[in-house]
């Protein structure tokens, strides 16, 4: 997602699906192809003379973390979707637990440009062009999707086919992914309310002001559990591609290596195993058309 920094971010739960879909989708990157990768057993020599410092990997994320991309606030612990990733490709590339030093660096910080103080930031951070511009991003580790939530009882909980979609006035947060797929793939027939933060289009549908909030699916589903009295995650959409990556310096040279070892935890199974261990709650969250 575009992550605003709001209270709902805050406490993001994890959705999906698609891990073994986001998983391999990791293997189609924005800035590399497959091809280039470098071996792993290059990679165990070469990251020692990559990385900020050596015998170490400095990983990033912000502070406080959730559940269930961390367990108790603790990254350094292993548990948590994100943790058990980056401790798998810490792995990988030849560090042992021991060797992982985390460091804290805020979400809305990460993608300014400049150098980084870490060796890789992973903190649900989409890949977009602009983001790319200042930092690099690796392959996709896990593929988000967008879901509409509602409130109980509202038309769209069961009148939802794409003809339908089209139908309902939705709302959003000004800048984030799900007003782009709103606009790019619902394509409704109301012009959709904007808001300055999600908080704000959430006081709108639970007053009724909106039918409809898109939202990447994990923050819909803590949205429709926790946030919204009488809420709904209606569904979710298929992806559009959409990925969170390990962000880096600008051209940073360990990026390739990582890639290679993302690769390797895909095709192996290992992410899927991952995601199911962690994630695999979200997995009977429906899947409609837009």
């Amino acid at each position: 997602m575009l992550r605003p920094k709001i209270a709902l971010a805050a406490a993001v739960s994890a959705a999906a699906l698609v891990l073994a879909t986001g998983a391999s989708s990791g293997a189609v990157s924005h800035h590399r192809r497959a091809s280039t990768y470098p071996t792993l057993a290059s990679c165990k020599t070469t990251v020692q003379s990559q990385v900020k410092s050596k015998g170490s990997l400095t990983v990033a994320t912000d502070d406080p973390v959730y559940t269930p991309w961390f367990v108790n606030n603790d990254p350094s612990n292993g548990k948590g979707y994100e943790s058990a990733v980056a401790y798998g490709i810490a792995s990988k590339l030849g560090f042992a637990k021991k060797d992982v030093k985390w460091v804290t660096e805020p979400f809305d910080s990460s993608y300014e440009p400049g150098p980084k103080a870490f060796d890789f930031d992973i903190n649900e951070i989409s890949y977009t062009a602009e983001r790319a511009q200042a930092v690099t991003f690796s392959i996709s580790y896990y593929g988000v999707t967008q879901s509409i939530v509602a409130l109980k009882g509202s038309k769209i909980v069961t009148k939802h086919t794409p003809a339908e979609l089209k139908t309902y006035l939705y709302g959003d947060q000004i800048g984030t992914t799900g007003l782009t797929y709103i606009e790019s793939q619902i394509k409704p027939t109301k012009t959709p309310r904007i808001y300055n933060s999600l908080d704000l289009a959430v006081q709108a549908l639970q007053s009724k002001q909106i039918d409809a909030i898109v939202v990447d699916t994990p923050d819909g589903q803590y949205m429709a559990s926790s946030e919204v009295k009488n809420g709904v995650q209606v569904g979710q959409f298929p992806s559009t591609g959409e990925y969170y990556g390990l962000l880096f310096q600008k051209g940073d040279p360990l990026a390739a290596c990582v890639d290679s070892a993302i690769q390797s935890m895909t095709t192996s199974g290992e992410l899927t195993s991952i995601s199911k261990k962690y994630l695999g709650i979200y997995n009977s969250i429906p899947t409609i058309k837009p």
